[in-house]
């Protein structure tokens, strides 16, 4: 009989009662606190992977970050700033309040990478091995940080009564909806397909390991591609052009760009001058009595599967300052 009424209930996600945690005497707004522990986890990742390559350390990671995230911070909230100026115009203050949620990831992954790319670059790094180590990392990032959406019971999408709906608190409720209804948890959604995001480049460049920096084509492709599908799904308020939402265009544009660079930056491998060339030295190696080993390996393309032989390839794709 308990196990009947188990599972007649009617299940749905809790939104918690607030956006800060209590800790003592100290208030810790969630919203901050889910994007710090994603950037940790991402700074993480991209130095273990940045070292495993050979393209750098993990303090050259970290100092990258530091920039990256400023920068990705800044261009986030203007980002949203700008999109919904309406949410502003009457309470300017509000643009520095960013605990209580308003981060456009657009901005900042525009913001973040650009400044990203300038210090990595700096530092006597390829920008290009850093980039494809960061990948995974940044999808990483949004899936942790994504959950800051949840304390802050924001940016949910359509009402829906499926099993995984998402309880919203009466006070955050928006206007015609009645008390006790339930919303999509595009957080949820969000968070996952990063996740899932995450996985896949990190499986791609084991298996493939494809040319510096197509993994962050693949990034972007991936990204543009599922939040075009969670913002449809959205509520809010946004501005519409035609039969799309703002945000949807610009995943859409963004998506469509990825895809069109890794076309052509392939169609690009295959006819590079250097390939040939490396060819026709690995027979004329191979026809004095050398081995097709003793060739110098491509950058990252073959694909054999030897964590040695990605260690020396990832190693010879740093600038030449960095190979003594």
């Amino acid at each position: 009989g308990h196990l009947v009424s188990l599972v007649g209930m009617p299940a749905s996600i809790p939104s918690p009662s607030g956006g800060a945690l209590e800790i003592g005497p100290l208030s810790i707004h969630a919203y901050g606190l889910m994007i710090a522990l994603g950037v940790v986890a991402a700074v993480w990742l991209t130095g273990r992977r940045l070292e495993a390559r050979g393209g750098g350390t993990r303090d050259d990671a970290s100092s990258m970050a530091v920039w990256a995230v400023l920068a990705g911070i800044a261009g986030a909230r203007l980002y949203h700033v700008i999109t919904d100026w309406s949410d502003f115009e009457d309470d300017p203050l509000r643009i520095v309040q960013i605990w209580k949620g308003g981060l456009g990831i657009p901005g900042g992954l525009l913001a973040g990478i650009v400044v990203g790319w300038y210090v990595t670059k700096r530092r006597g790094v390829d920008p290009r091995v850093m980039a494809t180590c960061a990948a995974p990392a940044i999808a990483l990032a949004q899936s942790i940080g994504r959950w800051g959406n949840w304390f802050n019971q924001e940016l949910f999408g359509r009402a829906t009564d499926l099993p995984w709906a998402l309880e919203i608190s009466d006070d955050k409720l928006p206007a015609g909806f009645a008390p006790g209804t339930t919303f999509h948890p595009t957080f949820l959604y969000e968070s996952l397909w990063n996740l899932a995001l995450c996985g896949v480049l990190i499986l791609i460049d084991r298996r493939r390991s494809p040319r510096p920096p197509r993994l962050m084509g693949m990034y972007v492709l991936g990204y543009g591609v599922g939040r075009f599908w969670v913002e449809g799904l959205r509520i809010d308020d946004a501005d519409e052009f035609g039969p799309l939402r703002f945000n949807q265009w610009v995943a859409l544009t963004v998506a469509v760009l990825a895809a069109v660079y890794l076309v052509v930056s392939a169609r690009g491998d295959a006819a590079t001058p250097e390939a040939e060339d490396g060819a026709e030295d690995t027979a004329e190696d191979t026809a004095d009595g050398g081995t097709e080993d003793e060739g110098r390996p491509d950058d990252g393309m073959s694909g054999s599967g030897d964590p040695a032989d990605d260690d020396y390839v990832a190693a010879d794709e740093r600038d030449p300052d960095l190979r003594s």
